[in-house]
């Protein structure tokens, strides 16, 4: 199915932090060159990374069909690729981030109709998670089916929930950094296999900044009580000035850990992790989109249509290298 790397021609739809990523990651890929950039926006307001770099309209895309190999998605998963994913795959391969856990299955089912009757292939939920962490968990459970699978996101700026606090009353800005909890990545590692509650297994820490005038402490009881967000953790508020979020909070760091606790008879267990440190949530997710882009291309040349996941992808597709290769050298 892997073939010699040929140049593939990437699409963004979408030019916020994770499109800018995805550019930065194609000038990485000598096979892959940028096709186009497609925004809402005013075109002509827009800064490529790329000198040169070409930026149109979305409308334009439909004009554009024989110019993309695969398009990369770069929107939101509340208000954006639920719809922008089904509608564009009609059309074109795709590669997209929803990352919305529980309604995966029915976005898959929307995107695979729209692949399958337009004859493309689209990937769906590529990133870390779900992405690298859900292959992994998959791993886990398939070489140690006796055993428990544990997920730790952190320390990292979660943007959801730094957007929650931004909503709160008397709030002029704020971040939320998830951080696992030391005592329970231990246990875990031990391989006791413990049962772990959400709040044993993850902390909250926010830094606000209020605005003039608001009363502190209501605003920090709004926060730890927000149910779904921050009710059932341990939460504490860190109240700073505006000039210390810019300088302290601009980044967006963020990884975590999978982790397979198991047995392989009574008398031997075994701990299988892996880790992801990132100093760019965008950036990385970015780099994973663009791998999968590759593979999606090269699922198309091979005949296979409709929707897949990360969960169908053979890792050589993944590389530029050739099969021979990846024998030859990483194998």
């Amino acid at each position: 199915m892997q073939t010699q790397a040929t140049t593939i021609r990437i699409g963004i739809v979408g030019h916020g932090n994770l499109g800018r990523g995805v550019e930065a990651a194609i000038a990485k890929n000598p096979d892959m060159v940028l096709a186009g950039i497609y925004t809402r926006r005013d075109p002509a307001q827009l800064k490529p990374l790329t000198a040169g770099a070409p930026v149109y309209r979305l409308q334009d895309l439909a004009g554009h069909k024989d110019r993309i190999d695969v398009l990369v998605l770069c929107g939101g998963s509340k208000d954006d690729l639920p719809v922008q994913s089904p509608q564009l795959a009609r059309d074109f391969c795709l590669v997209d981030s929803f990352d919305t856990h529980a309604r995966i299955p029915e976005h898959f089912a929307a995107v695979d109709a729209a692949a399958q009757a337009g004859k493309t292939t689209a990937l769906i939920s590529a990133g870390w998670d779900p992405g690298m962490f859900s292959i992994n968990r998959v791993m886990g459970e398939a070489l140690l089916p006796d055993g428990a699978t544990y997920t730790f996101w952190g320390k990292g700026l979660s943007q959801g929930h730094s957007d929650a606090i931004r909503h709160v009353a008397g709030v002029a800005g704020g971040v939320q950094y998830t951080i696992p909890v030391d005592e329970a990545v231990e246990q875990v590692r031990s391989g006791t296999r413990p049962q772990l509650s959400t709040r044993q297994k993850h902390r909250r820490e926010c830094y606000v900044v209020l605005k003039d005038g608001a009363d502190a402490e209501g605003v920090r009881r709004a926060i730890v009580t927000m149910p779904h967000y921050f009710d059932e953790y341990d939460t504490t508020v860190h109240f700073i000035s505006a000039d210390e979020l810019a300088r302290d909070h601009a980044a967006m760091p963020h990884g975590g850990f999978v982790i397979r606790s198991g047995n392989s008879s009574a008398a031997n267990k075994h701990v299988v992790e892996y880790r992801l440190q990132l100093d760019s949530n965008p950036e990385f997710t970015s780099s994973v989109l663009v791998a999968y882009a590759r593979a999606v291309h090269r699922l198309h040349q091979a005949g296979q249509m409709g929707c897949k996941t990360v969960f169908d992808v053979a890792p050589g597709l993944l590389s530029p290298k050739s099969a021979e290769q990846l024998r030859a050298e990483l194998l």
